[in-house]
């Protein structure tokens, strides 16, 4: 189980875009972060994942430490474990806040969307200017402590054309893990679905000479689409489960399914209990149901197994629903699945060996995260 603590309300601007200044933001209190780490120790009997999210969560740095500290104590004393992560724009990452982070074995995934024209088009500053200057050097400073970082970028319909161009920036300046995803809610026409099935194409092909010259990168979209075709047997335990995997917390400290939910705000029918009271297993289980309910647009179609129709936040986002999908999503999955399906085709059929060895190796997964935890100072 994840919990997703919004350390931050969001500003007057999109949480992902988020560059207002404090005084923009309201934040969580230390007692109900405390409170969300004893529910997380409660459910979960393994480890429990922590996301510190926003709004933008170093604007409440100090809380995060306190948080971070407090865990630490409870592991001593046996209530629990926790591994850490924190979503940021990168706007307040510093070399004091790194050495914490890298201390700590706190993951960070910074968002950033590539090339200047990708960058400097959504993501500005509060007084409008651009940030890519800036961002570039806090990402090659958060690289070069933690090399397995994960990049977050957003795709809209007026930077679609910069994808490819992007992603290839992006892997030259050093990002191993990318995490791409549209703008679900932007407003897609069917020329702007050309340019991206054209830039999926383009992409797709230096995805191959890529993996060829033995690269090892993770480039969602392709990435997830190769694994519902290869997994196919075990894909379906990978796919959204509304309140089940992840739960988020609002910085009131009420609970929801999702990060999208909070939105919806308290006393909605989304809301699925609070850290003091501890989680309403009735509204969760009705809100699965709900979402696992099957799609009548869906039912008929080839790929609705190999499909991101069963996330219930993002269909929230866009339909208002969480058991319809939008037709921007829809029209999404059915050009990564093609794109994707080319790929596995050309590399399987020259049995590529770093191709093989990473969708095929079981292994491979474990391997790779204990590389990872070396590069990211996790194991001495």
């Amino acid at each position: 189980m994840h919990f997703t603590l919004h350390l931050t309300e969001a500003c007057n601007m999109r949480c992902s875009y988020c560059y207002a200044p404090p005084k923009a933001c309201a934040g969580m209190s230390e007692e109900v972060g405390l409170r969300a780490l004893e529910l997380g120790a409660r459910m979960n009997e393994g480890s429990c994942g922590v996301v510190f999210f926003g709004g933008e969560p170093l604007l409440r740095r100090p809380l995060m430490e306190r948080m971070v500290a407090r865990a630490r104590e409870m592991e001593r004393a046996g209530q629990g474990r926790f591994h850490f992560k924190v979503t940021t724009n990168g706007l307040l990452l510093d070399e004091d806040f790194l050495d914490w982070a890298v201390r700590e074995r706190v993951m960070v995934a910074m968002s950033f969307d590539g090339v200047r024209q990708a960058q400097d088009r959504h993501r500005r500053l509060a007084d409008g200017g651009p940030t890519f200057d800036l961002l570039e050097e806090k990402l090659q400073d958060l690289l070069a402590v933690k090399p397995c970082a994960s990049v977050l970028s957003v795709v809209n319909p007026d930077t679609a054309p910069y994808l490819t161009e992007s992603i290839s920036y992006l892997l030259d300046l050093g990002c191993r893990y990318l995490l791409v995803s549209l703008n679900y809610a932007a407003e897609w026409r069917e020329k702007d679905f050309r340019v991206l099935q054209r830039q999926y194409r383009e992409l797709a092909r230096r995805y191959v000479d890529w993996t060829r010259a033995g690269r090892k990168f993770y480039l969602s979209p392709f990435e997830v689409k190769l694994s519902s075709h290869i997994n196919a047997h075990c894909y379906h335990r990978d796919r959204c489960a509304l309140g089940q995997k992840q739960i988020s917390v609002d910085p009131a400290g009420n609970l929801f399914p999702c990060v999208q939910f909070n939105k919806a705000g308290p006393g909605s029918r989304w809301q699925i209990g609070t850290v003091f009271d501890g989680i309403d297993e009735e509204a969760r289980a009705r809100i699965f149901a709900e979402s696992e309910t099957e799609k009548a647009t869906c039912r008929d179609c080839a790929i609705r197994e190999r499909c991101n129709n069963t996330c219930g936040c993002l269909n929230w986002q866009t339909t208002g629903t969480v058991n319809r999908i939008s037709p921007v999503l829809c029209r999404n999955e059915q050009l990564l699945v093609k794109t994707a399906d080319w790929i596995g085709k050309t590399l399987y059929r020259e049995r590529d060996p770093h191709f093989i060895n990473k969708h095929y190796n079981e292994a491979y997964p474990v391997l790779s995260a204990l590389e990872e935890k070396v590069a990211d100072g996790g194991i001495a």
